[in-house]
């Protein structure tokens, strides 16, 4: 039993390095190609967009794990869409919490960072601001509300986790033609 556990724990593994590379590689080719090439209004609601996705994965994280299975299966028996997704997510709640909080979380973080400097850069070069002023207070902003928004959203999805978990199952429902 342990060596069957330790090779589904092993393909996780490879699994989830190998989705965060396609994500991450994802995310910073829309970044790079994008930013440089729009305006700074364009780049900050970019920028924007990478740390909501961040936010809202972390909502859907922590709702998978305070969320309660016993009401999906019930949901389940009555046949409602989006109540044997909700299982499957709530049955594998570590894993999709990982996804949710540490892949695509951190991989927003990231990029909304590199595109912070990015857009750093563009107003430096316009305004002809300092480098150094401007990199700190562009880096504080995007990292308060970053931060801010998931302390935010944290208490709600604990609060609201199975309507949030449902919900989030009822939209990967579409795309499951299993």
């Amino acid at each position: 039993m342990k060596k069957i556990k330790s090779s589904t724990q092993k393909k996780w593994i490879i699994e989830i390095i190998l989705l965060s590379f396609v994500i991450s590689v994802t995310f910073s080719l829309i970044s790079e190609t994008a930013i440089p090439n729009v305006g700074i209004i364009i780049g900050i609601f970019i920028c924007l967009i990478f740390i909501i996705i961040g936010i809202i994965f972390d909502m859907v994280g922590v709702s998978v794990t305070a969320s309660d299975e016993s009401i999906f299966h019930s949901m389940s028996s009555r046949n409602v869409k989006g109540a044997k997704m909700a299982v499957k997510l709530k049955k594998n709640a570590s894993k999709v919490s990982s996804f949710c909080n540490d892949v695509v979380g951190d991989i927003c973080g990231i990029i909304s960072g590199s595109t912070g400097t990015v857009i750093t850069l563009k107003i430096v070069e316009k305004f002809n601001f300092n480098n150094l002023s401007t990199t700190i207070i562009i880096m504080g902003i995007i990292s308060a509300i970053t931060i801010g928004g998931k302390a935010i959203v944290k208490e709600f999805a604990i609060k609201r986790s199975n309507e949030i978990l449902f919900r989030f199952a009822k939209i990967l429902n579409i795309f499951d033609r299993k």
